[in-house]
């Protein structure tokens, strides 16, 4: 579960000016609270708010210049509002706020779902039949999103059909390429010249969420099953299998260290956790889908996604406004996150 703690201090707003707005914006969240901020993430600054008979979760932007595109809490909130209902389990959606004036950044609120987070995908402190259990439900909620009819949900305009794969590699070659300030790793760049050389052929179009994986999810306290599906910020219309192969990245990356937590040199079978193939098996039967092609490339891409990710959280966290306390150690996971591409790449 994620960590709490007291607001940090490069993340704290003016909290008498948020219970004056509330009071007059939402009902549900008038008196006195208590702020408390998540630790875990890397982006946006999420806040539990505690009243006396309510809890919610403030995500806001950070404070400080962003990259162009970067941070849109407006985002989030139009998608999980738009998926209340659906075989999508989100939180429930109370108020968007773009008013820079009330706490110095727009923000949103949306429900506090009770329930598990397993950060790390080996699941320590799980029985095996639980791991198969929560992985295949993690499969299965992907797919459910993968299914929505987005048009029918008032998403059409959340993105654009079409050239997903090329919009995206520009977008994080050049947020990448900002956020190194000049600086950018010899080894990236070759990895960013491949994608470009090995585009796959177009795809299908669906609801894609961008931070896909299990440790985004919120499962229920004693039985297997996602109650919320948190971490929007990066959704669009897309190509869905980048949630895919991102969401598969732990079977590729080393179990050891601190710098990448994945799967590699566990015993799969004993923990109970299904292998990759079984998962991509069941994914392609929940979407009508009978075979994966390029997934070589899709690893790729979503490696080097979270190494642009990675670079624009190190670069703010020289800047004093990143998210979470433990930002400027994200040096080193860039680094493996890099040669595990360019192993990829080699056939390694």
């Amino acid at each position: 579960m994620s960590l709490l703690v007291d607001p940090l201090p490069s993340h704290r707003f003016d909290e008498a000016a948020l219970q004056d707005y509330l009071a007059a914006n939402l009902p549900e969240a008038s008196g006195p609270f208590r702020i408390l901020q998540f630790q875990g993430g890397q982006s946006n600054p999420t806040f539990l708010l505690e009243g006396e008979s309510w809890r919610m979760v403030l995500r806001k932007k950070p404070s400080g210049t962003l990259l162009k595109s970067a941070h849109q809490v407006e985002r989030e909130y139009r998608v999980i509002s738009a998926l209340q209902g659906s075989a999508v389990p989100v939180p429930r959606s109370f108020l968007l706020c773009e008013d820079e004036g009330v706490i110095g950044t727009p923000f949103y609120l949306m429900d506090y779902v009770e329930g598990r987070v397993f950060d790390l995908p080996h699941m320590p402190d799980s029985s095996p039949h639980e791991r198969t259990a929560c992985y295949q439900a993690m499969i299965s909620t992907m797919a459910a999103l993968h299914n929505v009819d987005w048009a029918a949900a008032g998403l059409a305009d959340f993105g654009r059909p079409g050239n997903y794969i090329v919009r995206q590699l520009d977008r994080w070659s050049k947020q990448y390429r900002d956020s190194a300030a000049g600086d950018a790793d010899p080894l990236v760049e070759d990895i960013i010249v491949w994608l470009e050389k090995n585009l796959p052929a177009e795809a299908r179009t669906t609801l894609a969420h961008g931070d896909f994986r299990l440790g985004n999810l919120v499962f229920d306290r004693h039985e297997p099953v996602v109650r919320a599906v948190l971490d929007w910020e990066l959704s669009t219309l897309g190509d869905p299998l980048g949630d895919l192969a991102y969401c598969c990245l732990p079977y590729h990356l080393p179990a050891d260290g601190e710098n990448a937590k994945g799967l590699l040199g566990l015993d799969l079978k004993e923990l109970g956790i299904p292998r990759e193939e079984e998962l991509l098996a069941t994914y392609g039967a929940a979407t009508g889908r009978s075979g994966i092609n390029d997934w070589t490339f899709y690893l790729v891409f979503s490696l080097f996604r979270l190494i642009a990710i990675l670079q624009g959280v190190y670069a703010r966290a020289l800047q004093g406004n990143a998210s979470s306390a433990n930002a400027i150690s994200v040096a080193g996971r860039r680094k493996v996150l890099a040669r595990t591409a360019a192993d990829m790449i080699a056939g390694k």
